[in-house]
């Protein structure tokens, strides 16, 4: 799940930063209305979420929500802003934000508020099969036979992104950009260590192995499963 953060205040867009990328999720960070804008019209369909700041330089978060409305009906806009009166609230909900959180506001607030609206959206599977393997993502779990396998947060994610794409080939540089949230030239070898990690936890020994290596491309787990 990738999440936009429109904010100038650099303090309070790395904590949400922080705390978003420990819950597993990938994050971008634009810190003026000119580009935040662009950035969620240019990439808009990447986007389960907005987290729109009200007061910007640039453009202010009402005129980036009406402009987003036009080109996306259904991505869901959070405005994080210390405008309260019933007026603001109403005003911004008009403009076409789905919710509304008062600066300052808790983390865990802020990820139970963005995790309703993910279940308001359309629907996401929350439980993935590959042969033996069964990942259940509400409950953060992975079985092997029905046996618990212990995953490190990457890992997890990894895996995820795989059975989310099963079927298909998942490149490198779109296994970086999403599970490591790298968005420039980097060295991808990391993904091989990952996943050398997942074939000795969830491989049978002397079996084949449920990831699939698709040389020189990436990896893919077979849609049979």
């Amino acid at each position: 799940m990738r999440i936009l953060i429109i904010e100038d205040e650099t303090s309070i867009a790395h904590f949400i930063r922080d705390g978003l990328k420990e819950e597993g999720y990938a994050v971008d960070i634009a810190d003026n209305g000119k580009k935040g804008l662009q950035m969620a019209i240019n990439y808009l369909d990447e986007y389960d979420v907005i987290l729109l700041d009200w007061m910007l330089p640039g453009l202010n978060g009402i005129e980036i929500c009406r402009n987003i409305r036009k080109e996306n009906k259904t991505v869901p806009i959070i405005f994080l802003t210390a405008k309260d009166t019933v007026d603001e609230v109403v005003f911004g909900l008009e403009a076409g934000a789905n919710d509304y959180i008062r600066k300052p506001f808790s983390f865990e607030e802020l990820l139970a508020r963005i995790r309703v609206l993910m279940r308001k959206g359309e629907p996401q599977p929350l439980v993935f099969f590959a042969s033996n393997i069964m990942m259940n993502i509400e409950k953060h779990t992975v079985t092997k036979n029905e046996i618990p396998v212990e995953l490190t947060q990457k890992e997890f994610s990894l895996l995820e992104y795989l059975l989310r794409n099963k079927g298909k080939v998942c490149r490198r540089t779109g296994i970086i950009e999403k599970v490591w949230d790298i968005h420039f030239n980097y060295d991808t070898s990391v993904i091989d260590v990952y996943i050398n990690a997942l074939r000795k936890k969830l491989d049978n020994p002397g079996g084949y192995s449920v990831i699939t290596t698709i040389r020189g491309v990436g990896y893919k787990i077979e849609a049979d499963g």
